[in-house]
């Protein structure tokens, strides 16, 4: 058993969250039968992974960089 627990945020929880979602919107944008739902969900994976940036700089600044540990 470690010592030291991970210190989950809601930031740390959002930045998963978004990641998965950009990896699944790009499955699906690679198996679209329509070019313009190619481009729509490219577009929506794209939005995905500028809001897991935003809660990676957060995450960042509080001193939580992804696979930090703090006690």
């Amino acid at each position: 058993m470690p010592s030291r627990n991970r210190r989950v945020t809601l930031d740390g929880q959002l930045l998963g969250y978004w990641e998965r979602e950009a990896a699944r919107l790009d499955s699906l944008a690679a198996a679209a039968r329509f070019a313009w739902q190619r481009r729509r969900l490219a577009r929506k994976a794209e939005t995905a992974r500028a809001k897991a940036a935003t809660s990676r700089e957060r995450e960042a600044a509080r001193g939580n960089a992804p696979g930090s540990i703090e006690t």
